[in-house]
Order: C-alpha cells, then sequence, then structure tokens
C-alpha cells in the first residue's frame, strides 16, 4: 500500500524520539505538498481528505520545520489551510460518501492543535468548530476507555491530550501497534507511552524503505490476501488447484475464529463482516470449509454490521455477506438472505445503484452486489446492471471521476458475471460492453492507481486492485 500523507504526518513528529524515523517520514511530506499548498490525494478531490491531511502535515512541519523550505511550505500550507476551513461547511456536505474514518473525533482534535499553534483562525461555530460538540458527545459513549478490542483503538490519536480516554493495559496489539495505525502508533510513541521500543518497531517495519512514508494501515493481510483471491477465483475457477495460492488459503484458514470470522489483519484484535463474509466466500471458493455461524453472528434486528456501534451500516458489508450466505447454500428465501436484500433494497439510490462508506466509487459497491446477486436475486439488480451499461464512457472505460483502470475492472467483473446467468438482450448488451471495456483496459493495466478508498484518508491497496484487473482481463479466454 503506497505512504499517506495523514499517517506520515504523525511519523514525522517523532524527531525527539526518533529523528531518522522522523527525518525520512518529513522528507516524503515536505515532497509530497500538492500545488496548491495542501496534502491529501491529488485526484480525486475529496474535501475530508484534504482536511485531516492538511491539518496533519501543517502540524508536523510547524512543530519541527526550521529550515527556510519548511518556512515556505507552511506559508503555502497556512494558505490552502484557510481555504480549506472557509469553505468547509459547503465542501464537507458534497462528500456524499460521508465522513472518512473517525472524522468527527480527529478534526476536532487537530483543529484545536493548530489554533494553538496559531496556524488557523479560531473556528467557533464553524463546521470545523462544531465538530468540537459531537466529539464530546461521542466521548461520552465511550465504555472502558480506547482499547485494542474496539475500533476506536485505530483513531486512537483522536484523544490528544485526554489520556483518560485510553485503557492503557489493553492498548496495544501483539505486533505493538495502536490499531494497527501508523498514525494511533506514533501518537502512542509521541504522546503516551514515549520511545515505546515496540510500537517503534512496529514504525521502521510498516515504513517505505526506499521513501519513507508509511501507509493508511499496517497490516492488512487478511484483506490483501481475501480480496485478491476473490477476484482471481471470480474469472479463473480453476486457480484453486494451483499449488501457488495453497499457502495463501491456509493463511486465511488460520486467520479464521469459528464464531467471529476473522478482521482486516491476522495481528488485528478485532473482527467485522465485511472481511468475514468476503473470507467465507473465498474460503468455499477454494473449497475450504469454515463455520457460517461466523457470519450469522454479525445478524441485526434489521440488517447485518460490519463493526460494533456503527453509526451507519454498511452496503459492501452486505454485498458479501449475501455471497457468504449464497455461498453456504442458503436458499433465497432463507430469513438471513431475505434480510440482507431486504437492506439493500432500502440503500439502493435513484439510478438504481449504491453507495458505501468504505470506497468513494459506487463502481465497487454496486458491482458486487450485481455479483451476488446474479443468479440468484436478479430483481435487485436488474437496474444497476443498465445503470453500468448506460454510465459506460466512450471510450469503453468508467469512472466516477475520470476514468480509471480500478471502477472499469469492477465492471467489467458485474457485466461479466450477469452475462453468466441472464440469456437475453441485456446479455448481449453487458458483453459488448465488456468488449469494448478490455480494450481500453489493456492500455491501463499499470499502477500507480488513483486512491479511491476511505481510511483515515483516501488509500489505494495496489495489489487489491491489480488482482481486480487481471480479474478482469481473465475473461476474454
Amino acid at each position: 500500500m503506497p505512504p499517506v500523507p495523514y499517517d506520515t504526518a504523525w511519523v514525522a513528529r517523532l524527531v525527539d524520539i526518533d529523528s531518522c524515523l522522523s527525518n525520512e517520514a518529513m522528507g516524503w511530506l515536505c515532497a509530497h505538498q500538492l500545488s496548491d499548498g495542501a496534502w491529501g490525494a491529488e485526484s480525486p478531490f475529496y474535501y475530508h481528505d484534504r482536511v485531516i491531511c492538511t491539518l496533519a502535515a501543517m502540524i508536523a512541519l510547524a512543530r519541527r520545520g526550521r529550515r527556510s523550505q519548511d518556512r515556505k511550505q507552511i506559508e503555502l500550507g497556512q494558505q490552502a489551510l484557510e481555504r480549506i476551513c472557509e469553505g468547509a461547511t459547503a465542501g464537507l456536505a458534497k462528500d456524499v460518501r460521508g465522513a472518512t474514518v473517525g472524522f468527527e473525533m480527529i478534526a476536532p482534535t487537530l483543529v484545536a492543535e493548530a489554533e494553538r499553534l496559531g496556524l488557523i483562525k479560531r473556528q467557533g461555530e464553524r463546521i470545523l468548530g462544531k465538530l468540537g460538540n459531537l466529539r464530546a458527545m461521542k466521548r461520552q459513549k465511550l465504555q472502558g476507555g480506547i482499547h485494542r478490542y474496539s475500533t476506536v483503538a485505530f483513531s486512537a490519536e483522536m484523544a490528544g491530550e485526554d489520556f483518560d480516554m485510553l485503557n492503557l493495559s489493553q492498548l496495544t496489539e501483539s505486533n505493538g501497534s495502536v490499531g494497527c495505525s501508523p498514525a494511533a502508533t506514533a501518537y502512542y510513541v509521541l504522546m503516551v507511552k514515549p520511545g515505546d521500543s515496540a510500537a517503534l518497531s512496529y514504525l521502521k517495519h510498516s515504513r517505505d524503505a526506499q521513501s519513507g512514508g508509511v501507509p493508511n494501515v499496517a497490516p492488512f493481510d487478511v484483506f490483501e490476501v481475501a480480496w485478491t483471491l476473490w477476484n482471481l477465483a471470480l474469472t479463473w475457477p480453476e486457480i484453486r488447484f494451483h499449488p501457488a495460492v495453497k499457502k495463501h488459503v491456509s493463511f486465511l484458514e488460520r486467520a479464521w475464529q469459528p464464531g467471529q470470522g476473522t478482521g482486516f489483519a491476522a495481528d488485528y484484535s478485532v473482527r467485522d463482516g465485511d472481511d468475514t463474509g468476503l473470507v467465507f466466500e473465498t474460503l468455499k471458493r477454494y473449497e475450504t470449509a469454515v463455520d457460517i455461524d461466523a457470519v450469522l453472528s454479525y445478524e441485526e434486528p434489521l440488517n447485518f454490521r460490519c463493526y460494533p456501534l456503527e453509526a451507519n451500516p454498511s452496503t459492501s458489508a452486505h454485498a458479501h455477506i449475501l455471497g457468504a450466505l449464497r455461498a453456504s447454500g442458503m436458499d433465497r428465501n432463507a430469513p438471513p438472505v431475505s434480510k440482507a436484500i431486504h437492506f439493500l433494497e432500502r440503500a439502493r439510490v435513484p439510478g438504481g445503484y449504491w453507495h458505501d462508506k468504505w470506497h468513494i466509487s459506487p463502481y465497487y459497491v454496486t458491482s458486487h452486489i450485481v455479483i451476488a446477486c446474479a443468479g440468484f436475486a436478479p430483481e435487485l439488480v436488474l437496474q444497476a446492471v443498465h445503470w453500468l451499461l448506460d454510465t459506460q464512457n466512450k471510450s469503453g472505460a468508467w469512472g466516477m471521476y475520470t476514468p480509471t483502470a480500478e471502477e472499469t475492472a469492477y465492471c467489467i467483473q458485474a457485466l461479466w458475471a450477469w452475462s453468466q446467468h441472464h440469456p437475453g438482450n441485456t446479455q448481449i448488451k453487458a458483453l459488448n460492453a465488456v468488449r469494448n471495456a478490455l480494450l481500453w483496459l489493456k492500455d491501463h493495466v499499470e499502477p500507480p492507481y488513483p486512491p479511491l478508498w476511505i481510511g483515515k484518508c483516501l488509500y489505494c491497496p495496489e495489489n487489491v486492485i491489480r488482482s481486480a484487473v487481471l480479474s478482469a482481463l481473465n475473461v476474454q479466454r
């Protein structure tokens, strides 16, 4: 996973703890300031991403910038930050997928620090200032403090100097991290337990050795392996017999906890419905059985949860849980299947497609829902299939902001899966669209890919995307 500005900015603060680690991170940060003075993904523009990345980067520079070049970058960053803050009310509302992870808790902490440093004006009744009230309300709901068995640990830096929010006896993971988050771990080693050797070791192993930047999350081995194997098996079923995949299938099986499933990393204490659903289906595709009870443990009265206490359910988690229920042999009318389908019916937006909180492009989640429902619950996704056909660019590609290999691959996968089960006029249109898309995709295979995934900032799981591209190219065999 390529480095991101937000987490790298936190590591850059560690100059008094580990100057080498800090200097490398600062070098990466200075080299990745955008032309307008901000930090974040250059494209696509996602307001929450720009706010959180620019705040974190500016604080890092202000706290340790001593060179004339640092001062110049601070001046440019201040101008960008003020523009971002001035337009925050309208800008944040434009991000229809919603906030980045932990934004309403992290942003007020960073805003308060930036105000103290004189980087921005007092926010007061502006939207970034009002977020402080939401943070205070949510803080009251934290039971038992922030600990490694809660998702909040991934964003532990939200605590700032409120150390009483932390359950220090149960905060760190076995790999030395806090929530498998470089940012949260850098906060811990900077402000909570300065110089902690296990945390520093984790950060050193997580950084990009050449550039000094760090990713949004590390490790993410279950997620990376599962999504890659799922993508490849979708259009290449016989890959399950290939000797090269055996160790990866065995790894997923070991990461599985009966009755609980799995999380995005083997070293992460929190399990979730999204990874559990997709890993179950993936293992079934590779002829390895695990318990469906683990998937069903995420069932709620009206939907399935991704994480405990989540504010809004995930549509992609429902797609993957539906895929798991289907792979387990459940009938279309089984109560858990009906529950997942009814949730997706309610979550569908006008036009017949879906948004999700983990990805800024509707093509990701919509394509995965089409794949889960093709030949199983076609009435749910027929309108979505037509939406995919209608929104294909003249070039043959797809893209919410600009044409991308990632989004084009997802649409090829979905239309190909639909065509395998539903003969007729729509099938012909789908196959024609796939043929045109393949011509474009063959010329756009290689990374870098734009960051379309939503963490605390936008990020790019490169191998997962590459496997989707290879999966799409494989439909022409």
